[in-house]
């Protein structure tokens, strides 16, 4: 039997179990871009990366904790102008419309008595580590699927007709133990588990005895993995609902890959198993939005600074990129982008000065820059190349200063020491 751990409200859930001020009352977390790492004052910034999977992105995080004022709003000519979107949202403002993605500003029109907190990414990353390895002490297989999903399987473990009643302790005990509540699903199958956590929501057990009752009225878009796209496809079919996809097991056979997949997932036949492994990360990549910027010297300065964060992720899980990606989103839906693949061996040096290059050559003067993402890829580690020889003493001179700068940077912030081109 599977079961499929999902934590209720994770960073509003997360709040209220350090602060029981927040407990039944309408309350939600907010973000916005953080665009901190611009300033030029020092922060004493940390990267927090202890979940090295690639199901969720490192953590930057500083100790200074700012108000609602000092996060969200922002004055513009004189005029308060409140950012940024809400990431979670309590049941209690859930029930006078606020959504998740949902602006703050319209949301706070919805529920005005709301208490909008700004996000604490180091705290919910902590909690869901220590929340991952509880549950490996409790579940022989655990896999974590996301910051606040888990799957477990109970096979040999536990007898059949007692996984309900371990579900329901488990339930308890990380509530008593956390201050997380929970809700899980139950099945023979890993989707389908998965699937149950939603009719089990909020706080609630739910396991389903027979999986072509439970999914036969069950909307299509309620199934995890089927995407607006399928949806589409199926729709043409006149599938709407999980139990029609049943029904039509040589239409979704004829669509291969995918809909042998969909197929064997939803009716649950597909025997997919609780992956213990965690995957590596492939990429390492950031993005900043801001209000438009024209000075191109500006824009280069955010570059770099980005840059040196991707420098600290890239030697803190210590791997060698060898592709280069660079876009900036101008005003009016204008769009640039350069990737590049050098086969050296990686450092600050060689980093920043690719990316000057490559800025260079798709910079468009006089527009606005509105957003930059940044992206490096193609770890050797992963696919095995043979790096450039005419380069490879200067690489590993600038490759050892790189690795100096990061035991600083570890132990003093990653703000300590700046390259000339970011001031």
């Amino acid at each position: 039997m599977f079961l499929h751990i999902d934590i209720d409200s994770f960073f509003a859930s997360a709040e209220r179990a350090v602060d029981s001020s927040l407990q039944g009352i309408p309350m939600a977390v907010g973000s916005r871009s953080n665009l901190e790492i611009f300033e030029r004052a020092r922060m004493e910034t940390k990267l927090m990366n202890d979940n090295s999977g690639a199901f969720v992105a490192p953590v930057f995080y500083t100790k200074r904790k700012k108000s609602f004022e000092e996060y969200f709003v922002d004055e513009d000519n004189g005029e308060r102008k409140i950012r940024g979107i809400i990431t979670s949202a309590s049941y209690e403002a859930r029930a006078k419309g606020v959504k998740t993605a949902m602006p703050v500003a319209q949301a706070l029109q919805l529920c005005p008595e709301m208490i909008v907190i700004p996000s604490h990414y180091k705290l919910y990353h902590t909690l869901s580590q220590k929340l991952y390895h509880f549950m490996c002490e409790k579940i022989p297989r655990v896999e974590q699927y996301s910051i606040d999903e888990f799957f477990g399987d109970l096979s040999g473990w536990i007898e059949e007709h007692e996984v309900y009643a371990f579900a329901k302790a488990l339930q308890r005990e990380i509530n008593e133990r956390f201050g997380l509540p929970v809700s899980i699903g139950i099945a023979k199958a890993k989707w389908i588990a998965k699937l149950a956590t939603n009719t089990a929501k909020p706080y609630g057990v739910f396991e389903v005895k027979d999986i072509d009752a439970y999914i036969e009225n069950i909307p299509v878009g309620d199934f995890p993995g089927i995407g607006k796209g399928f949806q589409q496809r199926l729709k043409q079919h006149y599938i709407s609902t999980l139990g029609e996809v049943k029904r039509n097991r040589e239409l979704l056979y004829s669509w291969k890959k995918p809909g042998i997949q969909l197929y064997g997932r939803v009716t649950g036949t597909d025997n997919e198993v609780v992956d213990t492994e965690r995957t590596d990360r492939k990429s390492i990549g950031i993005s900043r939005t801001f209000d438009a910027i024209y000075e191109s010297s500006e824009i280069r300065r955010r570059i770099m600074i980005m840059a040196r964060h991707i420098v600290y992720m890239v030697m803190d899980i210590d791997v060698n990129p060898t592709t280069f990606y660079l876009k900036i989103n101008y005003e009016y839906g204008v769009k640039v982008k350069r990737s590049e693949t050098v086969d050296r061996l990686f450092s600050e040096t060689l980093y920043k000065e690719i990316l000057e290059k490559m800025y260079r050559e798709i910079e468009l003067s006089g527009k606005g820059a509105i957003k930059l993402t940044l992206n490096v890829s193609n770890f050797t580690s992963q696919h095995k190349k043979t790096l450039s020889l005419i380069d490879i003493a200067h690489d590993k001179e600038t490759r050892e200063l790189t690795k100096e700068l990061q035991k600083l940077r570890k132990r003093f912030g990653l703000d300590i020491i700046k390259t000339g081109n970011e001031l």
